[in-house]
């Protein structure tokens, strides 16, 4: 069975050696792989890979953001034969020696999808209200999404080929979310595994302050649910301008019936403006659920073709040219070099 460990990286030569060697290579009856997704790095990071010993390099010649290195990265080792992908950062944020527990349900076959669960209400090194945020931000996708989570941010997970190849990313800010609702959407089984993680060496860079990580991971939430569940989201926004509307209809009559209603037509107007939207908003939840039906069918077309490889991951190829890969995507092109 192969197993290949992706590391999506932007500039981490100082620390993706020592990430690299921390993996364990000889677990029973698994082929081991390393690959490295060098995200348009400005430094030696791709030198630094092949020093470590990582088995292929994908050098992207811009930068794409962590979610687009992290979909190529599954396109080239779904191309390359994967049968199971763990992924992890280049930051040493997490454990190689976790990687077995964390493959474990997948080979036990009660999970398709596995993510590392950091405790992060217990971990030493989080600020209070990165820990509040963490909880607070795993509690509302795990409701949304319908998949029950204790850290739905922890980007050290482990995939089957099944679920990897049913796996399509459009945010460029983080795969972590959005992959969620994809799982909780397409019913693809999901398991945590408690794990324990490294000191950070160096601050994050995928923000710049916990208030910019909070707008976008709210905006991703927004989106993801609306992307999977169209007609829920305008209804609920339909329903609650339709309430607001009734409720200024109610107070124009509660006000006429007192015998002072010409000093509150405005309540009148302004219901009628927000009755109008909300209907609008319903009506277009029902157009946007009829068009998931196409988007649906399409993941399906997209799944079916990957599995007898006519479209490899998210419409990466790659072809020989003296003795390296050269691969080609709606993307940059990259070199796989091994």
């Amino acid at each position: 069975m192969n197993l290949f460990v992706q590391i999506p990286c932007l500039n981490e030569e100082a620390t993706l050696a020592q990430v690299i060697r921390d993996i364990p290579r000889n677990l029973p009856g698994l082929d081991l792989k390393v690959l490295v997704i060098d995200d348009g790095s400005t430094d030696r990071t791709a030198e630094v890979a092949r020093e470590a010993g990582a088995d292929y390099v994908v050098r992207r010649t811009s930068t794409g953001g962590l979610a687009k290195a992290f979909a190529h990265g599954m396109a080239v080792c779904l191309e390359l034969g994967a049968d199971i992908i763990v992924n992890t950062d280049g930051d040493h944020q997490y454990r190689g020696e976790d990687i077995p527990r964390l493959i474990e349900p997948i080979l036990a076959g009660r999970a398709e999808i596995v993510i590392g669960d950091r405790q992060v209400a217990r971990v030493p090194h989080f600020s209070l209200p990165k820990r509040i945020l963490q909880v607070l931000g795993s509690r509302v996708v795990s409701m949304l999404s319908h998949v029950t989570l204790a850290d739905a941010t922890c980007g050290f997970r482990a995939y089957s080929r099944e679920a990897a190849l049913r796996l399509n990313v459009f945010s460029s800010f983080s795969y972590t979310l959005e992959t969620i609702f994809l799982a909780g959407h397409q019913r693809i089984p999901v398991a945590r595994v408690p794990i324990v993680p490294n000191r950070p060496l160096r601050p994050s860079r995928l923000f710049s302050h916990v208030g910019a990580y909070v707008k976008k991971s709210a905006a991703t939430i927004v989106r993801a649910y609306a992307l999977y569940e169209p007609l829920r989201t305008f209804l609920y926004i339909g329903t609650v301008l339709c309430g607001i509307g009734l409720l200024g209809v109610l107070r124009f009559l509660y006000h006429y019936v007192q015998g002072d209603g010409a000093g509150h037509i405005q309540s009148v107007v302004l219901s009628g403006v927000l009755l109008t939207v909300g209907v609008l908003a319903a009506m277009l939840g029902i157009l946007a659920d009829l068009i998931s039906i196409n988007r649906r069918l399409e993941e399906d077309i997209l799944y079916h073709l990957r599995r007898q490889g006519g479209v490899p991951g998210n419409g990466v190829r790659a072809v020989r040219r003296g003795g390296r890969r050269v691969s080609r995507g709606s993307g940059p092109v990259t070199e796989v070099r091994r």
